[in-house]
């Protein structure tokens, strides 16, 4: 009987785990400045500017290596 009295008394290690984990996910985040854009010095017209460059290159890029017959031809 007093066996069962002492294990029914002593605190259980668990139930702290979410938060223990929510502490430690913020801090990774906080870390990692998730969402915060990385400065590079450009105005908003210097970085569409260089962004529509790397977007036409992508687009050449695509376009020439897309000619080797995965099309299918047009049927009506």
């Amino acid at each position: 009987m007093e066996d069962a009295l002492l294990l029914r008394s002593a605190p259980l290690p668990r139930g702290n785990q979410r938060e223990l984990a929510r502490q430690k996910n913020a801090k990774k985040s906080n870390e990692h400045g998730k969402g915060k854009r990385v400065e590079d010095g450009l105005s908003a017209a210097a970085r569409k500017q260089r962004d529509a460059e790397i977007m036409q290159q992508k687009q050449k890029k695509a376009d020439g290596g897309g000619k080797g017959g995965t099309s299918k031809p047009e049927s009506k």
